[in-house]
Parts: C-alpha cells; structure tokens; sequence
C-alpha cells in the first residue's frame, strides 16, 4: 500500500537528537487483546491512539503472520529485553535472575547522559526466587543495588502477583505497601518522577503486573463484562468445561486490561501537561501473552500465536508521525503497520536507535528503529523469528519439554521438540494454527528446509538445542488419488 499524502505541517519525520523514551511493559498481554489489533469485546482507546501516533509491529489486517514475538516466560524475556541478548546468555530459565555483572540498556543510556528510571515488577533477582520457598517472603524480598540492572532510580518488587497488595522498596530497605490497585499507583510514581525538572533526556520503565492472573480489577472497568456473553477465539475447543473457564478468566482479564488502558490515557494526559509528548516516544508492549482456553491450552510457555505473539507499539505520545521506510504497510485510519519480525532481543537495540545512541557491539538483537524514524535500517534485516523456550516451569498448564522455532516471513512456523518435530503451520493460510502439517508426507521438505534454517538460528545464538533429523523421502503418485512412499528413494536433509 501507498502511505498517504500528508500535508508538510502533518508530517514528522524524526524525533529530536535526543529524545525521551517510556516503556510501558505489561505482563501476560497477548496481541489480539487490543481493539487495534482486532479484539471486539473490548476497546482500548488509549492504546490504539499510541498505535495511531506511530507504528504497530503486530501488523494487525496485514497478510503478513509476522510482527511482535516473545519469549513466552516471565524472566527469560525481560533479561533479553534489558540486554539485547539470548536467554542462554543473559536468564535461561524461570527464576535464574540476571547476574549483577551484565550490562544493560540503563547503562548504555546512562553513559550516553540519560537519567534512567524503573518503576514495578522486576522478576529478575534470583535471591528473590530462593526467598518464594518460604511462604509470603518474596513479597518483601529487597532487590539488592547491585542486582537491579544499573538504573539510576529503582522502585520495584520482585514479584507480588498481587494486584491489590503490592509491596515495592527503593533507596531505602523498608517495603512500602502501595495504596490501592497496582497499576494506578505505580503509574502515579512515574508521573511524579516525570513532574520533577531535568537537565538530560530520560529512560523510564513502567513493568505493571496486570492483566496477569489473578485477573482482579477495580470494579469499575469489569462494568458490562459478563462471562457468557464473552466471544471467544475459533480455535478454542468445543469442550464445555473448557469454554467456561476460558470466559470466566477473560471477564476480568479483560478488565484488567481496560484498566491498563486507561492509564495509558492518564500518562499521555501528563506528558501533554508537562509539553512532554513531542520529545517522548512510548513504547508499549509485554512479555508473553495468555492461552485462555486456545487449543484446550491456559497461560503461557507454548509456541502457539496467543502464548507468544505479543503488543509491541512504539508512539510519539502526541504528533501524528509518518515514516517514508519501506515495509510498512497503512491499515484502518491510516495506522502504521510493520511486519518486522521484532523479536525479545530486539527491543533494547530498537530503543537504543530511537535514542540515537550507537548499539553495542554485545547485543545480539537487531535495531528496528528506521521503520519509526525514517532513517536508514543496518543491513540484513532477519528474515525470520527465532522462538525459544530453554527450561520447563513446572507450572500448570505449561510445556512439558523445551522447544525452539522459527517464524518465516513467507508465513511458515515449525516448531521442534528435543530430536523431533511438534508444529508446522502456514500462518498465512491458518491464523488460528488449526492444521498441523508436521507430519505430512507432502511437507516434508518444507519441514527439512525450515529444521535447516532453524539450526542456523541455534549455532548464530551459541544455543545447544538438539534438533531432529529430517529425512524427505522420495514420493510419487499413485493411480488413484492417494501418494506412495518410495522407500529405496530416501533423500537425507
């Protein structure tokens, strides 16, 4: 598609030199929960205004699958997003915590004269983990300075999962109960920190639990939000208990997300207060998403779309914002799309070429920040996503063994289990991934060219992951309408 003609007083092409840079981080958000992206029992006006005012990497309407993946766990993926690094390099499983010595964003931006902020749940203190075993102490766990990533000012938890009796700690070692619902205070943390005058460009991260499980919301935004009349996605099974669960936990999911919605709004009101906005980019988006009853599945750590498919949104915050790069595609009123496959390892490098600092040369992550800015993209641009799960939870509910995978941009995701294959989908043809081809006859050498392409993943990431070995045996027709194996006729991939 063309972009549209605006006129010179509407467009914008480029941020100034050093601009301001918010992220807005959620927990277990998948992407098809936002009315820009297509949900319709809900809206979230405030998100898709963000989405308006720059560029979605989710792609919504677009023919492409691509757009924004995960790695579909709490901590794996926000080491990755901190470090532009792989989780084996940085936080290869639940509760491992990022180790002290790693350098992150906030020091990079620091060194580069920002002033850099971290408001709510870290998840990344591996002591914080040790101190779950006893019961109701990591609640009050103190993250120690040295394990908090580098900011500059820190105020967080660990981990709460408590929407409604969130404890967070700072400069001083006392836990501070937070007045209220987790989200509305920690945003009105980060909107005192924006009041207070600065001589340098920020960084600041808002981490929010909601609309993580329990799904509890102030009542207000669980208004017309009945269980049985919740539409559910087409590939959730026709299994009564299923469906019940699945409606009961998105009418307060869903709540939860409204309510993330509307402190959006309360943030971008501030910047606009504060003549913020023109100088600042949001960027939204989350770790992982929610099955909620997809494929008889609930929560999170599989490869399927909802699991693993998540927001990612990057806003002026105020002026409408066209980019001339080349990808992009215009989708309702005129918001950007970008098919990018912008994965966790990207995020970190992304912002750092928004801030226009140089990434350094141990991120393994990608700068996507030209399709915002309009300025030139680095070279070789992946033509794919490399998906990952390195350990088992434990968890319900969750992935029995780890996997890898890939996501192509002709539309082909094949997923592998330890010396065998688990999914193949074409995600153009089957959004829904209801058709498993992963062991068809016929695709069998697309299943050797991707397991070939996924290997390449694994040895340029220093993974140690085991794939299958894929033989394409040679097939011809028979007389009537079925095929025949061959089977002195093997070719080995």
């Amino acid at each position: 598609m063309i972009a549209p003609n605006y006129p010179p007083e509407k467009q914008k092409s480029a941020m100034p030199k050093r601009p301001n840079v918010i992220w807005v981080l959620a927990d277990q958000l998948r992407a098809q929960a936002l009315s820009c992206n297509g949900e319709t029992n809900i809206c979230t006006p405030n998100i898709d205004q963000l989405a308006m005012r720059g560029v979605n990497f989710t792609a919504a309407g677009s023919p492409s699958p691509l757009g924004r993946f995960s790695y579909p766990l709490c901590c794996p993926y926000r080491g990755s997003m901190l470090t532009g690094l792989y989780p084996n390099h940085c936080t290869p499983g639940h509760d491992k915590g990022l180790p002290p010595e790693q350098k992150t964003i906030a020091h990079v931006l620091h060194d580069a004269g920002y002033h850099t902020a971290y408001f709510g749940k870290w998840h990344l203190d591996a002591e914080g983990a040790a101190a779950a075993i006893r019961p109701n102490r990591e609640v009050f766990h103190i993250v120690k300075p040295e394990h908090r990533g580098g900011f500059d000012y820190w105020l967080g938890d660990e981990n709460n999962n408590e929407p409604w009796d969130c404890y967070v700690h700072g400069t001083n070692s006392d836990c501070t109960r937070l007045p209220g619902f987790e989200t509305d205070a920690l945003t009105d943390k980060l909107i005192r920190y924006l009041e207070q005058p600065k001589d340098q460009p920020f960084f600041a991260v808002l981490s929010v639990f909601p609309p993580h499980n329990p799904y509890l919301a102030p009542e207000q935004f669980a208004e017309g939000l009945c269980a049985e009349n919740i539409k559910l996605r087409s590939n959730v099974p026709n299994v009564p208990w299923v469906k019940q669960q699945a409606q009961r936990e998105l009418a307060g999911y869903y709540a939860m997300v409204r309510n993330l919605d509307w402190n959006v709004g309360r943030l971008v009101q501030a910047l606009d207060k504060l003549n913020l906005a023109d100088d600042t980019y949001i960027v939204f988006f989350s770790d992982h998403g929610d099955m909620h009853g997809s494929h008889g599945w609930f929560r999170k750590t599989n490869p399927y779309e909802e699991s693993c498919r998540v927001p990612f949104i990057i806003s002026t915050g105020h002026s409408c914002m066209y980019s001339v790069a080349p990808g992009l595609l215009y989708g309702a009123n005129n918001a950007c799309l970008c098919d990018a496959p912008l994965n966790h390892v990207d995020v970190a490098p992304t912002t750092l070429g928004l801030c226009g600092v140089a990434v350094p040369d141990w991120m393994q992550g990608y700068d996507y920040s030209g399709y915002v800015t309009g300025k030139p993209l680095p070279p070789q641009e992946p033509d794919s996503a490399y998906l990952q799960c390195n350990e088992v939870t434990g968890h319900l509910n969750s992935t029995a063994e780890p996997w890898r995978g890939i996501v192509t941009r002709e539309g082909w995701k094949y997923v592998a289990l330890p010396g065998e294959p688990w999914m193949l989908f074409n995600l153009k043809d089957d959004p829904y991934e209801q058709m498993n081809m992963a062991q068809i006859t016929n695709y069998r050498e697309i299943l050797a060219d991707l397991n070939e392409r996924l290997q390449a993943w694994i040895d340029k990431t220093g993974d140690d992951f085991t794939l299958p070995k894929i033989e394409v045996p040679h097939i011809r027709k028979s007389r009537g309408n079925g095929v025949y194996y061959a089977p002195d006729k093997k070719l080995e991939y």
